[in-house]
């Protein structure tokens, strides 16, 4: 016979997160109780709380709240939710999406009850949410802000340097001067933008001391290691270097099912791809100017006939790897290690 789940939390509060709104399904074990439409903003949420909490005699520790993440609107829910000690699941829409099974409509009431579910049928694996550290959630945004400027830069220069081998250099030269002033506050500003992210991090003890330990390893930039920082909580939420090479899409995966399917080993798409491109980059330094990783790639490739898109991802694991040996042990790499016998 089965083992039932066991029952950690009395009450699932699923919460569908809008920019003005929140729909807020409540249930008790297996019975949806009631549901609710709120202002997203900390006055009414924090009135509302203290209605359910009179009303359905619920506790903050027996209950749960569960929400997708929506990026800046989950903002003053979860700010409410941190000061009250709340028990939170913040999960992936998509993630939450494939564990429902088949579903037919959405509205944003619907949502709300799915999300409850969610919490209810996945309670004894649920994945409490871990805030970060203010200072990480400045550094992301700001981050953010740079991709966006960046992103704007290629946007206008990439153009005006492929349409000089095409039309006449008189045209070509009035257009790149047109834009001449644009260009250059782009390009001041992600310097300075730049500047102000690395004095950030650096008047932080914590962050100057793991940004350190990661860019000790070769091929590894101060770009690639904030977003690392970032994305693992200070490696708070992602300690393992498997873990975090699926996480970034550089995990191989097998597809195969019984005698007929056979299908080659693949990384899977579902992936943070920011950290994938940013990971790729730093494979390619390593592969040029890091003399083992250039021995190992062309021994890999022409030794052994590995197709060079795989060696690249080994690469890629290598470095991740690398990153987190020194995390873990708490010392930057060190190429001429030498394993001490007498331990």
């Amino acid at each position: 016979m089965a083992k039932s789940k066991t029952w950690q939390f009395n009450f699932f509060v699923g919460i569908d997160v809008s920019k003005l709104d929140l729909d807020i399904a409540i249930m008790n074990r297996n019975k949806l109780v009631q549901h609710y439409k709120v202002g997203n903003n900390p006055t009414e949420i924090m009135a509302f709380i203290k209605e359910i909490k009179l009303t359905h005699s619920l506790t903050i520790p027996n209950t749960v709240f569960g929400m997708e993440q929506t990026g800046i609107y989950c903002n003053h829910l979860l700010y409410c939710l941190e000061k009250l000690r709340a028990n939170v699941v913040l999960d992936d829409a998509k993630h939450i999406k494939s564990s429902l099974g088949m579903v037919r409509g959405k509205n944003d009431k619907t949502d709300a009850i799915r999300i409850a579910g969610y919490l209810v049928k996945g309670r004894d694996t649920l994945k409490l949410w871990n805030a970060k550290r203010p200072i990480l959630n400045d550094l992301a945004r700001l981050s953010t802000l740079r991709e966006r400027l960046v992103s704007v830069q290629k946007a206008l220069s990439t153009p005006l340097r492929e349409e000089r081998s095409f039309i006449n250099k008189a045209s070509s030269d009035t257009t790149i001067q047109l834009c001449s002033n644009t260009l250059n506050s782009l390009k001041s500003d992600i310097v300075e933008l730049e500047n102000h992210i690395e004095t950030v991090w650096k008047n932080d003890e914590r962050l100057n001391h793991l940004m350190e330990l990661i860019m000790s390893v070769p091929g590894v930039g101060p770009i690639t290691a904030l977003q690392i920082v970032i994305s693992t909580n200070e490696f708070k939420g992602i300690n393992d270097p498997r873990k975090f090479a699926c996480y970034c899409g550089v995990a191989p995966f097998e597809h195969t099912s019984g005698t007929s399917v056979r299908r080659l080993t693949r990384v899977s798409s579902i992936s943070n791809r920011k950290l994938k491109s940013l990971l790729s980059t730093c494979a390619l330094s390593a592969r040029r100017f890091v003399p083992e990783i250039k021995a190992y790639y062309e021994r890999k490739k022409d030794g052994e006939g590995k197709h060079k898109m795989s060696v690249m991802n080994a690469i890629r694991f290598k470095i991740i790897g690398r990153v987190f040996a020194c995390v873990n042990k708490d010392r930057p790499y060190i190429k001429e290690y030498e394993y001490d016998q007498t331990r």
